[in-house]
């Protein structure tokens, strides 16, 4: 049977009252993990939606010959995605439930909630003139609540909104402190609900990002020519947390994820800007420990803790400046283990796609006016513009892939032909041993940097430069210090390092040597070279296994991603932590720490390990399938030699092609087409409808369950290999039976929109 991991790094935007709807969302992509983990475990899925994903996946496995796993290995978020990216980040490291939550979001995420007391107002007559403001300001009419069915809704929202904006002003309204205990419950809930099995295998690290905004900022120097240095100030930060693959409290303690939560979410003008003092002030209240404070500060506010002031930090909503958090995600790449084919995905939620700002009548069809551009600029503009840059850069990076995977087929015959002619006539090439495995290799490699002529030397001084960049960034994230101005420090520390003891000079020439020295470095530290190796021999097996039998393959392939899982796991941060304090100290001579490293990696035990486990399995290959995936193994030199500095520096196969989808109204249309406008009531009043309503709470919500659904069955068929079909209509029914599973799960709960419920059992038909 063969085998492949979906992988998704999830991406979650802001979109204020809009968090309800992706509460919703986040809460089937948890249930497809949940049902991903009992299929491969082989237990029972459960009912509701999870038993729908558990018998795709089944389903697939019996029609397709394909055993698919549905991962979540890294999740980035701001805002309100913030919010719902720290509580699927939590339920997937700690096996947690989500839940508790959608309970606690029906009742505290409202106005009368959210309000702080002291900013309500002191009477129903208070500020009662103020009352059509409220609707100038989100376009909004005695019109649009006439159209709500519901008089009780109607009420409702007309209540609140009245209480809303006769509250304090010129004062945030919601109570900040308010804000930060609801979120504590949460955990607490999550804490207290029954807890299953972590959503990722054994050493599978999740990573959570919250992009938060420093309102006053932070000093960063810059280097220039000249000046040599210049101080500017940075306002973007990001909180980034790991369990490392340990699950249960690793990912970080209850008040560190509270605090990510409610600063990325402090949208301006609604809640006061978050603060340090807020938090100690809560845990102080409810009597509650934080033994990491003082490392959680000096981790996620490093330059106000080395100057003492993190009590006057300020931090306000993260997607004022990166509403679109994707760089932290790819950069998490790095350190992804690989143990079967993998397919990765960027998955992006989108609450409200293509809104346009709305502020008068007819703007979009004058030239806008002078409040209506101040504030575009400063409040939705900055918020929609990132993705565009974010995607390209993807984008570039997957079609850079492609190219070389080309520029690989290419070559191919060529270099085949090269390697046959170095072995053609070697007694035993067809009988493989870890000994004659390692001397082939080298046998190779020499022959390559001969074939390669001149050109070997600027392979060869990029594949230095390479390799420090590598180490410095292991010793810069083992540090745990952030900032440009410690990287720059960790790489000149290290590349100074490196040449004062000789490695690369007099380096590889045209003839292919290279110094004693820089042979012996490369044998320490060059552990990409290994892992792009290893990765094109997979590339090369999945191109050949389709006409070979299952159970001759597997023992290879297994020993084949055993082997690159050990390399990858060279490049996780976590493995080299005992390196910490040292990395730290690091302020002048790096050649002591570049020893130690050395012996952290291990990399010429490990080469020994892998030349026994590739021979071995090699060996029981029938001919047909060992001849060209050794021929691969040992021509891999040849092909480094074209594809490294085409990537420059970054390699073949150092990442896999990232595909990019989108979870947003616009792109669910399997029950009703129109998008946010068509399904969704946060969208009102400037997205902060769904706080005036426990019905529009109730509807939002239950859309993005169904919208999750149904793209998550979409995701899931779309890494079906291009030759598989499902039966025609198969994939619409599967999809109407995860419908009519969710509404059945929430038929009782959601009592205030039960008309919506029947309608929707029309709109979808019968399972």
């Amino acid at each position: 049977m063969r085998e492949k991991e979906i992988r998704l790094a999830l991406v979650c935007y802001g979109g204020i009252s809009l968090a309800v709807y992706m509460h919703g969302i986040t809460k089937e992509i948890w249930r497809v993990a949940r049902a991903s983990q009992a299929f491969i475990a082989g237990d029972t899925a459960g009912e509701g939606s999870q038993g729908v994903y558990r018998a795709l996946l089944e389903e697939i496995e019996v029609e397709q010959k394909l055993r698919l796993r549905v991962l979540i290995d890294i999740v980035a978020g701001a805002s309100a995605g913030g919010i719902n990216g720290v509580f699927l980040a939590q339920a997937i490291a700690t096996g947690q439930s989500l839940e508790p939550l959608t309970d606690l979001w029906f009742e505290k995420a409202d106005v009368e909630a959210l309000i702080d007391p002291e900013a309500a107002p002191s009477s129903r007559y208070s500020k009662v003139w103020a009352l059509p403001l409220a609707w100038m300001a989100a376009r909004r009419s005695e019109q649009d609540l006439e159209d709500v069915t519901e008089s009780a809704t109607r009420d409702e929202v007309r209540a609140k909104l009245s209480h809303f904006v006769r509250s304090r002003w010129f004062e945030p309204p919601f109570g900040g402190a308010r804000f930060t205990g609801m979120l504590l419950d949460a955990l607490a809930a999550m804490a207290a609900a029954p807890v299953g099995p972590r959503l990722l295998p054994d050493r599978q690290p999740l990573d959570l990002f919250v992009t938060v905004t420093d309102f006053r900022g932070h000093p960063e120097r810059l280097r220039l020519n000249s000046p040599p240095e210049v101080i500017e100030t940075e306002h973007r930060l990001v909180f980034p947390f790991s369990d490392h693959g340990e699950g249960g409290d690793a990912l970080g303690h209850a008040a560190e994820l509270a605090f990510a939560a409610r600063a990325t979410s402090s949208f301006p003008g609604a809640f006061p800007p978050f603060t340090v003092g807020e938090l100690d002030g809560v845990l102080a209240e409810r009597d509650q420990a934080w033994p990491s404070r003082a490392a959680f500060l000096r981790r996620v506010l490093p330059r106000q803790a080395a100057a003492g002031v993190t009590q006057e930090a300020a931090l306000i909503d993260g997607s004022v400046l990166a509403n679109a958090p994707f760089k932290p995600a790819i950069d998490a790449l790095r350190e992804r283990p690989a143990r079967r084919p993998v397919d990765r995905r960027f998955v992006y939620i989108d609450p409200s796609p293509g809104m346009k700002i709305h502020l008068a009548e007819g703007s979009e069809a004058r030239t806008p006016g002078f409040f209506q551009t101040i504030l575009g600029a400063i409040s939705e503009l900055p918020r929609k513009q990132p993705i565009r840059d974010n995607l390209d850069a993807i984008a570039a990076r997957s079609r850079r892939i492609e190219q070389m995977r080309s520029v690989i087929a290419d070559i191919a015959p060529e270099v085949e032909g090269e390697i046959e002619a170095l072995f053609g006539h070697t007694l035993f090439f067809d009988r493989p041993t870890a000994a004659r495995l390692a001397g082939w290799r080298r046998r190779a490699q020499i022959g390559a940097g001969r074939k390669a002529g001149y050109s070997y030397a600027g392979y060869g001084q990029l594949k230095i430069a390479s390799v420090i960049d590598t180490i410095a960034l292991l010793l810069y994230q083992v540090g745990g210090e952030t900032g440009p101005d410690r990287w720059h420090r960790v790489r000149d520390l290290t590349e100074h390092a490196v040449r004062t003891r000789g490695f690369g000079d007099g380096g590889p020439t045209f003839v292919g040597g290279a110094s004693d020295a820089t042979i012996a470095f490369l044998r320490d530290f060059d552990l990409g070279f290994r892992i792009r190796r290893l990765r094109l021999v997979a590339r090369r097996l999945s191109e050949i296994e389709e006409a070979h039998e299952e159970t001759l393959i597997t023992p290879f392939r297994e020993a084949l991603y055993e082997s690159l899982s050990a390399y990858l796991d060279r490049k996780r941060t976590d493995f080299h932590l005992r390196l910490r304090g040292d990395a730290r100290r690091l302020k002048d001579d790096a050649a002591p720490l570049l020893d130690r490293l050395a012996e952290s990696l291990d990399l010429r035990h490990l080469d020994d390990v892998t030349d026994e486990r590739l021979a071995g399995a090699l060996a029981a290959l029938p001919k047909e399938a060992r001849r060209p995936l050794l021929l691969t193994y040992l021509g891999f030199s040849y092909y480094d030699v074209a594809t490294l500095p085409l990537l420059q520096g970054d390699g073949l196969g150092e990442f896999d092609p990232i595909q990019v989808d989108r979870i947003a109204p616009d792109d669910a249309r399997s029950i009703r087409e129109g998008g946010a406008e068509a399904t969704l009531k946060g969208i009102q009043f400037n997205s902060f409808g769904a706080f005036f309503s426990r019905a529009y709470r109730e509807n939002d919500y239950l859309w993005g369950r169904l919208h999750g659904a149904e793209r998550m069955i979409d995701i899931i068929v779309s890494t079906l290999p291009a030759t598989a079909r499902m039966q025609p209509g198969r994939v619409a029914a599967i999809k109407r039976a995860a419908f009519h599973a969710i509404l059945d799960e929430e038929q009782d709960r959601l009592g205030s929109v039960g008309n919506l419920i029947d309608t929707l059992r029309q709109e979808i038909g019968a399972p």
